[in-house]
């Protein structure tokens, strides 16, 4: 009996190893979960039916529907054409110029109302992102894109279709700038600039596609018609926003989403997902990852930061981001290619029927650019990972394209024949469209991963605010002076060069590839398996009264009276365990250690006879 006591007191382990107990189990358990999601080179959990092949296609055909969207407003069948008069004979209008009467400027600015909100928005998103999950924001986004699409459809004038056209460009800034990372993120190392270029190559696609969908639903059924449709095509998506569980990328790391890792790298210290799933309150970033409980009392129960501090965090980010020379370098290039691409993109079906005089224009140049910009993109992206997917590559790869490309869609307006412009144009559009996997690789890359959603946001507001924004109404104000379509193209390809000589630039800056490097919450994230263990204990103390009762009681002082308290026959035992509880927490074992003193002392002869 006495052995059987004494075997117990003494199996019982101290508190140091308790604690490591328990910090082992931690670490048991996360590296089952990081496995899982680090495997086969995928960012998404194993038991998830969200692949990263499956979150590639879903991005893919959002943008696809908000490119088809751009394209459907240039094409001829919803655009239309303003009412002429001729000889005492009028005819009228078709599509929105038609039915609103509106000039060539009021036209072009129609299709850049939408930037106003995109420009606004983008910036918004990228910030929330850090303290609000990204799949939340997409959701709330495609819900507002899929509302202002309807209302297009129910516009009455200029000024009620252009509120909407902002509304759908404040929808897009929700995901334009998130799609990206998460991509990123999802793909494998030797493929990133290729999962990119597929994603980009939906710009040209969806355009080329917006154009037939126009002329076919515009001409047939009405201009509204097409804007509804596109309505009913993306509300599942503004759904899957808020149905989906999220996920978090790399450099953001508040709670409530599973963590995203980088294709081929396991950052120790994921929340386990059932805990995410589970819990609605997110912990910000400034707080250890590994903890699933934050018990700083200074965070708000959202764990999203003050909004002076969210601003002061976004104008320290925006202060590193323009003073990075490589951002810089690559915007502005991309800004003068863009330029040219707006402007293509929207009055390419009107300059081709004016010069060549295409019955079917918006066929015509949707086919080219749907072929030309789907292989271009695609090719871009090949190319890049075949040469090693570096910065300096990328700038090679951009410079030598947009220069080729461009020298192509200028001779092709040289040309009188038909058939001569398309052979040209369609070889200039496949260089030119090259760039697009590259361009967004740098983006991503020049910076640190926690500034890739503001570095795509801020990208994408220069490119728009300064490229094609302006673009379409300055070249409907040059087109309307000099009336001659075909020196209009020549001078709007001429600007190709510039954006060329800017990426050339590039290939002799020094440039560092910095995905890897740790932002603010993953350098937290890193340290957790060693320094983690002491913490958990009390931690675990103030959350959970009994954690595993039966392998855990050295943790609590209840469970060990209870043995010494058994133990008073025999004197031993009780010495020894009063003496490591003495030394451990002396005010919980107050009533204990003074029956042990006294046996020591021979004030109690009892004890002694049994022995």
């Amino acid at each position: 009996m006495m052995a059987s006591h004494e075997h117990e007191a003494k199996a019982e382990p101290p508190p140091s190893s308790s604690s490591s107990n328990t910090a082992e189990a931690k670490t048991e358990t996360r590296p089952s979960v990081e496995t899982d999601m680090s495997t086969n080179s995928t960012t998404i959990p194993s038991t998830s039916w969200l692949t990263p092949k499956m979150l590639l296609a879903m991005f893919c055909v959002m943008s696809l529907i908000n490119y088809l969207d751009r394209g459907a407003i240039a094409s001829n069948g919803v655009n239309g054409s303003r009412g002429t008069c001729t000889n005492g004979t009028c005819s009228s209008g078709t599509g929105i110029q038609g039915d609103f009467n509106l000039s060539n400027f009021e036209d072009g600015v129609l299709s850049s109302t939408f930037m106003v909100g995109l420009l606004v928005a983008s910036p918004i998103f990228a910030s929330l992102a850090k303290s609000v999950n990204p799949f939340r924001l997409i959701g709330v986004g495609l819900s507002i894109w899929t509302i202002a699409a309807l209302g297009c459809g129910f516009s009455f004038n200029f000024w009620s279709i252009a509120v909407c056209r902002m509304l759908v460009g404040v929808g897009e800034a929700s995901f334009i700038s998130l799609a990206a990372p998460f991509i990123d993120d999802s793909a494998p190392t030797a493929q990133k600039t290729r999962w990119l270029a597929i994603f980009y190559m939906c710009i040209p696609a969806g355009y080329a596609i917006g154009y037939v969908y126009g002329g076919l639903v515009g001409n047939h059924f009405g201009w509204r018609c097409a804007f509804w449709v596109e309505a009913a095509l993306m509300l599942p998506f503004a759904i899957l926003g808020f149905t989906l569980k999220p996920l978090q990328m790399k450099g953001m790391a508040p709670g409530g989403s599973t963590k995203v890792l980088a294709a081929d790298t396991v950052v120790p210290g994921v929340q386990d997902m059932e805990a995410s799933n589970s819990k609605d309150e997110s912990v910000s970033s400034s707080t250890e990852v590994g903890d699933k409980i934050s018990h700083e009392p200074s965070k708000s129960k959202s764990g999203t930061p003050a909004i002076s501090d969210q601003f002061s965090q976004f104008f320290q980010d925006m202060k590193e981001l323009l003073l990075d020379k490589i951002f810089v370098v690559t915007v502005l290039g991309y800004i003068a290619y863009n330029f040219v691409i707006g402007a293509y993109s929207y009055w390419g079906p009107k300059a081709g029927y004016s010069i060549y005089h295409m019955t079917n224009a918006d066929m015509i140049f949707g086919g080219i650019t749907v072929v030309c910009g789907i292989l271009g993109t695609l090719a871009g992206g090949f190319a890049l990972d075949f040469m090693t997917n570096s910065l300096s590559n990328a700038f090679k790869l951009l410079s030598l394209t947009t220069l080729v490309g461009g020298a192509f869609c200028f001779g092709a307006f040289l040309f009188r024949s038909q058939y001569g412009f398309l052979t040209l144009f369609a070889i200039g559009e496949l260089l030119v469209f090259a760039t697009q996997g590259p361009v967004n690789y740098v983006c991503l890359h020049c910076v640190k991963p926690s500034l890739r959603p503001l570095s795509m946001a801020m990208s994408t507001v220069a490119i728009h605010i300064f490229g094609d924004v302006p673009s379409s109404p300055l070249v409907g104000v040059l087109q309307d002076r000099i009336n001659n379509w075909r020196t209009t193209a020549l001078i709007l390809s001429t600007i190709f060069f510039p954006a060329a000589a800017i990426w050339f630039v590039g290939i002799f800056m020094h440039s560092v590839d910095r995905y890897n490097e740790d932002s603010e919450p993953q350098s937290q994230l890193q340290p957790q398996p060693q320094s983690q263990p002491q913490p958990s204990m009390d931690e675990r103390k103030n959350t959970t009264p009994t954690p595993l009762p039966e392998e855990k009681t050295g943790e609590t002082p209840l469970p060990t009276p209870s043995v010494e308290e058994k133990s008073g026959e025999t004197p031993l035992p009780t010495p020894s365990v009063g003496e490591e509880k003495t030394g451990e927490k002396p005010l919980p074992e107050t009533p204990l250690p003074t029956p042990s003193v006294e046996e020591k002392s021979g004030e109690t002869p009892p004890p002694p006879k049994p022995q």
